[in-house]
């Protein structure tokens, strides 16, 4: 067995999260730490004091008024589906705290696919930041959760609302009462860290089914430390250099956060880094741009469309003149972009790869390293990453094949789904990626992927639901979906449907507003509609998407010779 492991791996504490993040010296924020603030009014603003209060105030609220962890741990799914705000980090530490887990939905969400998300954690409590109200209502009815069940946040403007849809008391008022304060459980038992599950994340597999990643304890302290205590040696040797060198982490939080880079980069990271994450509530680039040069802005991790809004956009100059350390993730991004991206921020890119089952990265570049071929960084401390054949026998080096991983940030499955944690995992515990890669000259390099997903700026289209939402129409007899490159160059796939319909009865673009009207902005078809008189499909029925990939390929080459 060829196994690839880290240069070096690190002891790991037995906390829980909010332990690590409330308690412990590893976490390097201060009680007066400002930790979370608007981005818009940097006075709208919590400490790491004022954080801790909130959460065992919204612990309380959940336990009492709800229930939530009543009956024990891990067993009540509260689904938040917000923008970006002040006091979306205390929900979820409330939620953990409480004993409940934290579902994260995208603020892109359409009723039917909210309701989807509730049904699949059979839960009985929604949060929605105000943006989000009328559709977590539609859910609910959908659902049949009661209205006094959905929980309006608000923390903008230096508002501290936490209500019932229905208009009833704000749960937040009155704070400081210890009497109305839960403490959460202080966890030091490994298993029980490794295995108990406080947060929820989606991911669509070929099925186009979303699956809820069950994350622990283990999965988020390991993968917000490690990276950590990685950086503080780069640190050290940089002080023993030039004894004056240090680094004030500020970063800016303008990706979604229901997505592992959100969840994890700014509920957990910026804690343990010790500085403030100043929010948007929706990217916004030319505030983005704002925002980095007003709050000086000094490490990101963002994906490749807004690398390429800023290598291309005329109106990036000095704003980024803060910032000593970039990263880029979610889509693979190749070295031209990379190196464009490079010379208008005047500070090193690096490339990280990871899934929502790895907690995020897998891969991390060392600050003094570089890499600029398009490979996508060494492998994080404790982690370990195997490259096999579709029997699942290693590959030799510079060979292709599937990424197989092990680590502390691994999850150990699905929620509720027996059978696609069997699948996901080899008989001897190494997760099965669905990513396609290869090592070549030491490195690693991502090069296409086993699972049919598609990826629109960071986000998963699974083409399974688009088709089974295309088929639902009566005048389409088939359909299917795969991903084709953005030709503007950014990495993004955008979803293109072929279908079996007559072009009189239906044009493409009342099949675009058929779709529009069903499912969220970044499931659109901006790749188009084109008529077949048949899907290519295998003798067993499965549909043939490396036909479609290949005609789109050879209608690429031929307008590459037209030009």
């Amino acid at each position: 067995m060829v196994i690839y492991n880290a240069e070096k791996d690190y002891p790991l504490p037995n906390l829980d999260l909010l332990s690590l993040l409330f308690e412990s010296e590893l976490s390097l924020t201060k009680e007066d730490t400002v930790i979370h603030a608007e981005a818009a009014d940097p006075s709208n603003r919590i400490t790491k004091a004022e954080g801790r209060a909130l959460t065992k105030r919204i612990a309380y609220q959940l336990r009492n008024s709800f229930g939530i962890g009543k009956n024990g741990p891990s067993k009540d799914v509260v689904v938040c589906i917000a923008s970006g705000q002040i006091l979306l980090p205390t929900l979820f530490w409330g939620v953990i705290a409480a004993g409940g887990v934290y579902s994260a939905a995208s603020s892109a969400f359409t009723p039917n696919e909210l309701a989807r998300q509730v049904k699949q954690g059979s839960s009985n409590l929604i949060v929605a930041s105000s943006d989000c109200k009328d559709v977590a209502v539609k859910t609910a009815k959908l659902c049949g959760v009661p209205l006094e069940r959905v929980l309006i946040l608000e923390s903008m403007g230096h508002q501290r609302v936490l209500q019932p849809a229905t208009g009833a008391a704000n749960l937040l008022d009155g704070p400081g009462r210890p009497h109305e304060s839960l403490e959460w459980e202080r966890i030091t038992d490994r298993a029980v860290l490794e295995d108990r599950v406080i947060c929820l994340l989606y991911s669509s597999g070929t099925t186009g089914v979303p699956k809820g990643v069950n994350l622990t304890h283990m999965n988020l302290v390991s993968e917000g430390l490690i990276p950590q205590l990685q950086l503080r040696e780069y640190f050290a040797r940089q002080q023993r250099k030039d004894p004056s060198y240090k680094f004030e982490y500020r970063t800016l939080a303008h990706l979604p956060a229901a997505h592992i880079a959100g969840c994890q980069g700014y509920f957990v990271n910026p804690m343990i880094a010790g500085g403030p994450v100043f929010w948007m509530p929706k990217f916004d680039f030319p505030k983005f741009l704002e925002y980095n040069k007003t709050h000086k802005v000094t490490s990101f991790f963002t994906v490749p469309p807004i690398y390429l809004l800023i290598a291309k956009s005329p109106l990036v100059t000095d704003q980024f003149a803060t910032l000593q350390h970039a990263i880029t993730g979610a889509a693979p991004m190749g070295p031209e972009l990379m190196a464009m991206a490079q010379a208008k921020l005047g500070c090193q890119i690096s490339q990280t790869w990871g899934l929502s089952e790895t907690t995020g990265s897998m891969t991390v570049m060392p600050w003094d390293q570089h890499d600029d071929t398009g490979g996508v960084s060494p492998l994080m401390p404790n982690c370990k990453m195997r490259i096999v054949c579709d029997d699942e026998k290693d590959v030799k080096e510079g060979e292709e094949g599937e990424l197989l991983c092990k680590g502390p940030n691994v999850c150990k499955g699905y929620f509720d789904n027996e059978k696609a944690t069997r699948e996901s995992f080899t008989h001897d515990g190494w997760f099965k990626t669905g990513d396609i890669g290869v090592r070549r000259d030491g490195k690693f390099y991502v090069v296409d992927r086993k699972k049919e997903l598609i990826k629109y700026k960071g986000l998963q289209v699974a083409p399974a639901e688009l088709e089974a939402l295309l088929l639902s129409h009566d005048k389409i007899l088939d359909a299917a979906v795969i991903g084709i490159p953005d030709p503007n160059g950014s990495g993004n796939e955008l979803p293109r449907a072929y279908v079996v319909a007559d072009q009189a009865k239906i044009d493409a673009e009342e099949i675009k507003k058929f779709v529009k009207e069903n499912l969220a902005q970044h499931k659109q078809l901006r790749g188009g509609v084109v008529y077949l008189e048949a899907i290519p499909k295998s003798p067993s029925g499965k549909i043939l998407r490396r036909e479609l990939r290949d005609a789109v390929k050879r209608e690429q080459k031929a307008e590459q010779a037209k030009l």
